[in-house]
């Protein structure tokens, strides 16, 4: 049994060296920036972003020009394209007008090149289109926004999550310690004849719960860390260690009431607005359009020559009166859509103001809670230190100093987990209550 104490002790000091050997010190505010600077949730939302804004950018076809220019070359027998040919090209002659060449033309060839304008004047739904897509752009740059929130809220939780890892291995490096001189001592009272074998062998079994503990708790760093640098998109994997300690922490909460003023709530009030415009963009499309158009054209026999030259100028009024059920049924379509838009705003809404108030009582909770477990923790490190000094004096059983070690070690790791839940809970409520 004493040979299997000393390998895992031994092995343990191996890990615990080589751990320490690639650990990185880091702060929260180094891992802010860089989550700010490399996380891909915050790049996918400035694509999105990006996306949006060339919506809208698209939406200038509404005031702006559509401008083409081409080159055209043919080669005809057609009596008419013959005739109209060289009319454009202004080299028709007397002799052109006979019968006979009028039905059966020679060859002609003919090149032409075109600038063509068309310039909207009026375009009611696509006003409405435009500002649809500009309510949409806005919306996304909230959500955008409202990553980045969440992004900092969750470093907070992350990097509180390594903290009371680090907490734990502390803590039971010291309960290790205790188990370890514990065993030293009734080793010796054994070797008195004051302890029986049995009482030596419950104080290595909690020895070896101790060192799997503490195994379990350097595994949640390492877990702390991969989270850490899953935010930071960093594919290291580094083992990190924080730059300060697990302490209470008082964070400033302005408003614990809910407030439409959130940027994930306005995104959803302008995503509303947006659906809104669509709408009245389809029901304004039944109505017509009026633009404006012209044209500069180049004609020639031989390739990219312009001996003639004539201009078009013009406006057209249209109106699609009836494009079988398509209008009829967009406009029922988005109509819907606006609808299931103000509905799932106030859910969400609801559900928001649900989450702070049950934040709220988390945070109550863990104040109470605190409060308690302080309380414990000192009761049971004074139940230990009597029980301790009375077993060093033969006057405890082993047992007893056992539980007592045993109940300390929880309260310990109680209080710190009490810790994290407050300064969480404070957190996530700044988090639900943020606003502009």
């Amino acid at each position: 049994m004493k040979k299997i104490l000393l390998f895992i002790t031994f092995s343990i000091a191996i890990l615990t060296q080589a751990t320490a050997q690639q650990t990185t010190l880091i702060s929260k505010e180094e891992v802010a920036e860089k989550v700010v600077k490399n996380n891909n949730s915050i790049k996918i939302s400035e694509q999105e972003f990006l996306e949006a804004k060339a919506d809208f950018d698209q939406t200038k076809a509404v005031f702006l020009p559509n401008i083409t220019a081409s080159h055209t070359g043919i080669i005809t027998t057609n009596p008419l394209m013959a005739f109209g040919s060289k009319l454009n090209q202004g080299i028709l002659t007397q002799n052109d007008f006979n019968p006979d060449l009028l039905n059966n033309p020679d060859q002609v060839q003919n090149f032409a090149t075109i600038i063509e304008v068309q310039q909207p004047l009026i375009n009611i739904d696509g006003l409405y289109q435009r500002k649809a897509a500009r309510a949409s752009m806005e919306a996304v740059l909230l959500k955008k926004q409202r990553t980045e929130e969440y992004l900092s809220f969750e470093v907070e939780n992350a990097y509180m999550q390594l903290q009371l890892a680090y907490k734990g291995i502390a803590v039971l490096e010291k309960v290790q310690k205790a188990a370890q001189e514990n065993l030293k001592l009734a080793q010796n009272r054994l070797k008195q004849g004051y302890l029986q074998r049995a009482d030596v062998l419950n104080v290595e079994v909690r020895l070896t719960e101790v060192q799997n503990q503490l195994q379990t708790a350097r595994s949640n760093v390492q877990n702390a860390s991969d989270y850490l640098s899953y935010l930071m998109d960093d594919d290291g994997y580094t083992i990190y260690q924080p730059s300060d300690s697990l302490t209470i922490k008082n964070i400033t909460i302005k408003d614990n009431n809910f407030s439409e003023n959130r940027s994930d709530i306005k995104a959803m009030q302008l995503a509303t607005t947006a659906y809104e415009a669509a709408n009245k963009a389809d029901k304004m499309a039944f109505l017509p359009r009026l633009n404006a158009f012209g044209s500069y054209e180049l004609y020639d026999e031989n390739l990219f020559q312009a001996s003639a030259n004539g201009y078009v100028v013009g406006a057209q009024l249209s109106w699609d009166l009836f494009k079988g059920s398509q209008r009829i049924g967009q406009a029922n379509k988005s109509k819907a859509t606006l609808e299931k838009s103000k509905l799932e705003y106030e859910q969400y809404v609801s559900k928001s103001k649900l989450e702070i108030n049950k934040a709220q009582r988390m945070l109550n909770d863990a104040e109470n809670k605190l409060q308690l477990a302080q309380l414990a923790l000192d009761q049971s490190k004074e139940s230990l230190r009597i029980r301790t000094n009375r077993f060093k004096e033969g006057l405890e059983k082993t047992s007893d100093l056992l539980n007592a070690e045993t109940q300390f070690a929880q309260k310990q790791l109680e209080y710190y987990q009490t810790v994290f839940e407050l300064n969480y809970a404070q957190a996530y409520i700044n988090f639900l209550t943020k606003s502009e």
